[in-house]
């Protein structure tokens, strides 16, 4: 039985996307308040009874979280075009090799817009 689990985190930063054509709103230096959900998943612990501490993924994405979190996301190195996609590539990236269990990142910019990236195909 394979059970996938999610912790939530949120950080406010800044961006503009350097490639959007002339005109759009989003090259202009704006900010959101992303909600990034961290996914992994596995079998349950038979003693535990879970897939992994909630803790260890917040430990986990801590590194991450203090780079993005009220910072100009196009000054982060590997991020100079910060879409909602490159962003959760970003993430990915970096949290695989100390979080093997991941399954997802997802990266919503708006309540109602958002990008689920499952890893390299």
């Amino acid at each position: 039985m394979a059970v996938e689990i999610y912790k939530t985190f949120w950080l406010e930063a800044a961006h503009r996307l350097p490639n959007v054509p002339e005109g759009h709103k989003c090259a202009r230096l704006h900010g959101h308040s992303f909600r990034v959900d961290i996914h992994v998943s596995g079998e349950p612990g038979e003693h535990s009874g879970w897939v992994m501490d909630f803790g260890d993924i917040k430990a986990a994405f801590k590194p991450l979280y203090r780079q993005l979190d009220h910072h100009y996301l196009n000054e982060v190195p590997g991020l100079e075009n910060p879409t909602s996609e490159n962003l959760a590539i970003w993430i990915w990236e970096r949290l695989k090799p100390d979080l093997p269990e991941l399954s997802a990142v997802t990266v919503a910019e708006t309540c109602t817009s958002a990008c689920i990236y499952r890893g390299p195909n």
